[in-house]
């Protein structure tokens, strides 16, 4: 727990220079997309706990990665007439009639980790990193590393229509761009799950020669990858030499995979998106002052240079 308070703390400036309690009886809604990743748990987690440590009731719901259920889940937050909503957008259309119903009940909606597309007017503010730089990062570091070697890349996306995968996919386009030697050879959805990960990167390999055509394996988030890695193991290749492996979230098991020789980079994606969100929340409701629209958290890569050991010893206590 001392591990999980650490990262709460320090995760943003505004954390640490905001001691103002909120409104006392503050009970927000919490509509998450699910648990389809280490990093989504973690998510969960961390919320829980900044809610807890700010004295606000957090009501949370689990959408199991269906828009549907979280409309229902928002619809029932403006009924029981929260304060606030929190919401994580398991896709990015389809929000705007809630949306509009929320604002309509005066109560403030806030997007955590992912954008949608709709009004601007609509929310409050979002907090998230910037998801097509989180790709970016991931291509810089496969370009320098390849260099001028022809290399094959397979891409493992995202959950179809969702904000990361879009903007990690355009991200990483942008990063090789302009180099000849580097292809996206094939690019399939795992649904950010691992399980469809190892799945679908088992397909990649008996499309490509067993494997032995595959240059790198970039997965939009770490459980994909770490699915993709298992997959490379059984097709009897070296995941992290025969195949590079580069990821985003920075979960514990991504350092794990590192430790062992099996991947090469991630690119973090801090779970406390729930800290700046509740202090922008907690200044609009003592002053009526508007935030930021965007609040962008950081993106740092992360590779076996980087203490894998002890990233993974930090991180293993929070909720992944």
């Amino acid at each position: 727990m001392n591990i999980v308070r650490k990262l709460v703390l320090s995760a943003s400036v505004i954390a640490l220079s905001c001691t103002a309690v909120m409104a006392k009886d503050l009970t927000v809604g919490f509509s998450q997309i699910g648990s389809e990743s280490g990093w989504r748990a973690a998510e969960t987690s961390v919320t829980k706990l900044e809610a807890e440590k700010r004295g606000i009731t957090l009501k949370f719901a689990d959408a199991q990665q269906k828009q549907e259920n979280q409309i229902k889940a928002i619809r029932g937050f403006i009924a029981q007439g929260v304060d606030a909503i929190l919401v994580a957008p398991v896709v990015a259309t389809g929000w705007e009639d809630v949306l509009t119903e929320a604002k309509e009940a005066k109560i403030p909606v806030i997007l955590l980790d992912r954008g949608v597309d709709a009004p601007q007017d609509l929310y409050l503010t979002s907090v998230a990193s910037d998801q097509v730089k989180e790709g970016r990062v991931a291509g810089e570091w496969l370009v320098k590393t390849v260099g001028e070697k022809p290399c094959k890349v397979v891409e493992l996306q995202g959950t179809v229509g969702s904000t990361p995968a879009i903007n990690r996919k355009k991200g990483f386009e942008e990063a090789i761009a302009g180099k000849a030697n580097i292809t996206i050879a094939r690019s399939q959805t795992g649904d950010f799950t691992r399980a469809k990960g190892k799945e679908v990167m088992e397909g990649f390999l008996k499309a490509e020669n067993g494997g032995k055509d595959i240059c790198a394996m970039y997965a939009h988030n770490d459980d994909m990858a770490v699915g993709g890695i298992q997959a490379i193991k059984d097709a009897g290749l070296q995941p992290g030499k025969d195949i590079l492996v580069v990821s985003i979230d920075a979960v514990p098991d991504i350092f794990a995979a590192m430790v062992a020789g099996e991947a090469n980079a991630t690119v973090e994606l801090t779970p406390n998106m729930a800290g700046p969100a509740f202090d922008a929340l907690d200044a609009y409701l003592k002053d009526g002052k508007e935030p930021e629209k965007f609040i962008i958290t950081e993106s740092k890569l992360y590779t076996p240079a980087d203490n894998p050991q002890g990233e993974y010893d930090n991180r293993k206590g929070l909720g992944y």
